[in-house]
């Protein structure tokens, strides 16, 4: 064998074994968590205001300010502040009637505030509505989400129970069947899982802003998005880890059903890139360096599995090396996948996991690449 070859062969090698340990410590965490029961009749304590950033969305955002508005918790405890991010579709007049008809619910227009260009609207429009609320703890959502009647009291009865300032709670995309729906899922679960295992483990490498709670006062004290508000994406994962070095220790996972917020995948491949791609950007970002070294080695085992097919033209053992890393990639994960997709209650769609693992492993690598070096378009809205 070239020596080449040989040291290919070994890197390649390395780099799978550290990635499946690395897979299976997120499965000892993910087992490992307890589902929270919240204390039956309890009284709620803490009032909220739920911030909702919406740009075009007259599609969604009456559906989801409904099932806010549905939550079996007192109308006086909490209120539902939408910001219409320049929409040109009637997003804010979908929103000023249910205004009319729900004195909690309220409308911002970030036109009405700034007239100067961002590179992260979304973080501005958070900021003005963390300005604007009137209750002592931010939950925010998304505009195309739904989420269950159960969600406000069981976020009081886990905050009251932990004393955490900072709350990260699980979201699922549905499944309309189509493929790229069935992609979006199973990777949107491995996401999740690893997730609620680095959160409650204390790691805090993800979050998503479609499901997050936090002290006002400690948005506050961490002067907000000050720092990272040039980052087009990271309203969710840079602020937690902002919040973490002021108040260390007192970040948590709801680990939770009856917390799980819904939302759809993208519609199409376009969008879908697009969106990865917006996640990726921020990973550069962290001032924890340990979540930079974990998102290089996954990138870089993708890459490895990309490329060995490739190298098989001039090397055929390669061909064989690939498929047992591979094997040992998919197997990995999915001893991982099954006990996320059964809290998920999407254990189903596992059937199609194995299949997936080629167009998975190219997204991986063209998003973590144009994360980095390129620019998408998001919103309507193109991004560097």
């Amino acid at each position: 064998m070239h020596p080449m070859w040989t040291i290919v062969t070994y890197v390649a090698i390395i780099l799978v074994v550290l990635y499946c340990l690395l897979i299976l410590l997120y499965t000892v965490l993910f087992t490992t968590l307890k589902l929270f029961v919240p204390q039956q009749h309890a009284s709620p304590l803490n009032s909220f205001s739920i911030i909702i950033p919406a740009r075009n969305e007259a599609a969604n955002i009456a559906a989801c300010v409904q099932s806010v508005l549905a939550n079996n918790y007192p109308g006086d405890m909490f209120e539902v502040i939408v910001i219409d991010d320049f929409s040109t579709d009637s997003t804010a007049a979908i929103v000023q009637r249910l205004q009319q008809q729900n004195s909690n619910v309220r409308l911002l227009q970030l036109k009405d505030f700034i007239d100067s260009k961002q590179n992260s609207y979304k973080k501005k429009a958070i900021e003005l509505a963390v300005n604007h609320a009137t209750h002592q703890w931010i939950i925010t959502t998304d505009a195309d989400c739904f989420v269950p009647e159960t969600w406000l009291q069981t976020f009081d009865a886990y905050i009251s129970t932990t004393g955490n300032v900072f709350v990260a709670a699980p979201v699922r995309f549905t499944n309309n069947n189509r493929l790229i729906s069935v992609f979006q899922c199973l990777d949107f679960i491995s996401l999740q899982g690893i997730t609620a295992a680095a959160v409650n483990a204390g790691m805090l490498s993800m979050c998503n802003g479609a499901n997050l709670a936090y002290k006002k006062d400690a948005f506050f004290a961490v002067d907000g998005f000050r720092g990272v508000d040039n980052i087009a994406s990271g309203d969710d994962m840079l602020l937690m880890h902002k919040i973490r070095q002021h108040f260390p220790g007192r970040q948590g996972y709801l680990f939770s059903r009856q917390v799980i917020v819904s939302t759809p995948p993208m519609p199409d491949v376009k969008s879908f890139i697009n969106q990865r791609i917006r996640w990726a950007s921020k990973a550069t970002s962290y001032s924890d360096k340990r979540i930079f070294a974990v998102l290089l080695l996954v990138y870089f085992v993708n890459l490895v599995l990309l490329l060995l097919p490739l190298c098989a033209i001039f090397y055929t053992p390669f061909f064989y090396l690939w498929l047992i890393l591979l094997g040992a990639k998919t197997l990995a994960e999915m001893i991982f996948m099954l006990p996320a997709a059964k809290f998920f209650r999407q254990a189903k769609l596992l059937a199609w996991f194995p299949f997936m693992q080629p167009l998975h492993i190219l997204y991986t690598v063209i998003s973590g690449w144009l994360g980095r070096f390129g620019k998408y378009e998001w919103k309507g809205r193109s991004v560097k």
